[in-house]
Order: structure tokens, then C-alpha cells, then sequence
């Protein structure tokens, strides 16, 4: 008897423990709770941190976050305006505002992110499709210079000027996109593309335009150098005619300077003694035109002769 007793009481007490446990829960300062009863939702949801009540058993309480919440898309292919593919790779942030009816139409979080993706990237593809490439790629239009390996200016990139830029077809995709959300108990706070890139075609057509631009500008900087090649080339044969034809000329001013000293001295020479310089240069003759072989056949009135004669 006392062992049936006791089994009765711990089994009311597990009840008990039950039913408070069933009717307690908690919510913290980043939750917010729709409570429902055979899943109809009661009342209005629990915003407020706190200690709550609910009926045990017949009423379940649903959590929600209160903080913001991430959408990360993938990638997606998307045509241009102007028929170019691009994957679109973009990112948002969101938050549950009213909880009832966000439990409503989505029920769960990972309804909300398939719900997002429809919209988020449907509305990506309609604002892509509206406009350029270069709408989608700039910014601004912003003047930007290619530097080369030395970071010297290779010269204005030649670029379409754009109206929108890829800030202000954001904003279009996050106004579009909020308004489609707004029935659904959550809103959109950002949203932002986070990566463009192009497909594989789109992609080796970049690639060769790109090899074509750099092949054009080395080609400029050959023809630059050997524009400056002959440049120096020319000024150095103008520098070495210049520099040769001074020396020329200062040769010339010194020979000539030289043969008049020398004439000079010739003729004060001759002017001192005119018989003895007469000698001399007959002396100097003979001995440049005759040698040991040499056979002499002289008058008796010849000067060198009378030299001889003169010597005896």
C-alpha cells in the first residue's frame, strides 16, 4: 500500500513538473514569440524579454530573432541591356517586423531566405537587364589611369559615360525588392552586389581586348624608344661633326700659326746671313735626294761644286 502511494505521488509530481514547464518559457532580448494553439496563432506576439505563461500542452511558443538577419545569394547568370552574360553574385540584410504576420506567410526562417531568393534575385535580373555593362561595373564616372610596371601614366582609358552606376542600381533592386516584402512581416535593409564577374565567353573576349591593350601600348613605348634612340643618335653626329670641325679648325689655326713662325724664322734667317742659308737649304736638299748609290755628274759652274771648291 505505502508503495503504491508513493508511486502516485512521483508520478503527480513528474505531471507537475510538466505542466510548469509546459506553461514557462523565456524569452531574451534578441527573441520575439508567436504563440499558437493547434498551430492558429493567439494573441499578439510577445515582444518583451522576460519570463512568460502560456496553456501547457495545447500551446507552443515559436521563437523569432529580433536582430538582423544575412541573405547571401549565388551566383546567378544575368544578361545586360546591351546582351553581355555577367554572374551576379549579391548579399542583403533583413529583420523580422512583425512577427504574426511574418509567422503567417512564411512560418520559418528558411521560408523567409527561399521567399528572399525569388524576390531578391528576380528583381536583381530586371534592373541588370535595364542597363549596360558599364552600369553595372562603375560607379562613377570617375577619370581612372593605368599605370605600367614603373608607375608611369600609359594615358586616359577611353570609357562610356554612365547615368546610374552600380550604388544607384542597388538602391533600385532594394526599393523594388522592400516593397514586394512589405506584406510579409519582414524588411529589407541592404542590400549590395557582392561580386561580377563574366562568363567564360564574355570573359576570353576581356582577356584578348586586354592582351590586344597591352601589345598597343608596348608597341608605343617601341616606337617612343626608338623615336628617342634616333633622337640621341643624331645629336651625337651633330655633337661629333661640331666637336670634329673645331678640332679641324684649331688644327688649322695652330699649323697656320706655326708655318708663319716658322717662315718667320726662315727669313730672319736668310736676312742674317743669306750665303749661309743658301748652304743649308742645298745641303738639306742633297740629302734628301741623294743616297749611297747615287752617281753625281756636276758642272764646274754648280753651286755645289763651289761649296766644295770653298771647302778646300
Amino acid at each position: 500500500m505505502k508503495q503504491a502511494g508513493l508511486i502516485i505521488v512521483v508520478i503527480l509530481v513528474v505531471l507537475g513538473l510538466a505542466v510548469v514547464s509546459g506553461a514557462i518559457y523565456v524569452v531574451d532580448e534578441a527573441q520575439q514569440v508567436v504563440i499558437t494553439r493547434f498551430g492558429e496563432p493567439r494573441g499578439e506576439p510577445i515582444t518583451n524579454p522576460g519570463l512568460h505563461f502560456k496553456a501547457p500542452f495545447l500551446d507552443t511558443a515559436n521563437f523569432f530573432e529580433k536582430r538582423f538577419l544575412e541573405w547571401d545569394g549565388d551566383p546567378n547568370q544575368v544578361p545586360t541591356r546591351d546582351k553581355r552574360f555577367i554572374y551576379v553574385d549579391t548579399y542583403a540584410r533583413w529583420r523580422i517586423t512583425d512577427p504574426l504576420q511574418y509567422f503567417k506567410r512564411l512560418q520559418t526562417e528558411r521560408g523567409a531566405l527561399q521567399r528572399l531568393s525569388d524576390i531578391l534575385d528576380g528583381e536583381t535580373r530586371n534592373v541588370v537587364a535595364n542597363h549596360d555593362l558599364i552600369e553595372v561595373v562603375r560607379n562613377s564616372n570617375r577619370e581612372f589611369v593605368a599605370s605600367g610596371e614603373e608607375g608611369g601614366s600609359l594615358g586616359q582609358e577611353t570609357v562610356d559615360n554612365i547615368n546610374d552606376g552600380r550604388a544607384k542600381l542597388a538602391a533600385e533592386v532594394l526599393a523594388a525588392s522592400q516593397q514586394r516584402t512589405s506584406d510579409l512581416g519582414i524588411e529589407i535593409l541592404d542590400f549590395r552586389f557582392k561580386r561580377i564577374n563574366y562568363v567564360d565567353q564574355v570573359r576570353q573576349e576581356v582577356y584578348n581586348r586586354m592582351i590586344s591593350e597591352r601589345n598597343r601600348i608596348a608597341e608605343q613605348f617601341r616606337s617612343e624608344g626608338a623615336g628617342e634612340a634616333a633622337r640621341i643618335n643624331g645629336q651625337k653626329d651633330r655633337e661629333l661633326k661640331r666637336i670634329t670641325s673645331e678640332a679641324y679648325r684649331e688644327a688649322q689655326e695652330i699649323r697656320g700659326k706655326a708655318d708663319a713662325e716658322a717662315a718667320d724664322i726662315y727669313a730672319a734667317a736668310y736676312n742674317r746671313d743669306p750665303e749661309f742659308y743658301r748652304f743649308l737649304k742645298t745641303m738639306e736638299i742633297y740629302d734628301e735626294a741623294i743616297d749611297k748609290n747615287t752617281v753625281l755628274v756636276l758642272s764646274t759652274d754648280g753651286e755645289f761644286l763651289r761649296y766644295l771648291g770653298k771647302s778646300k
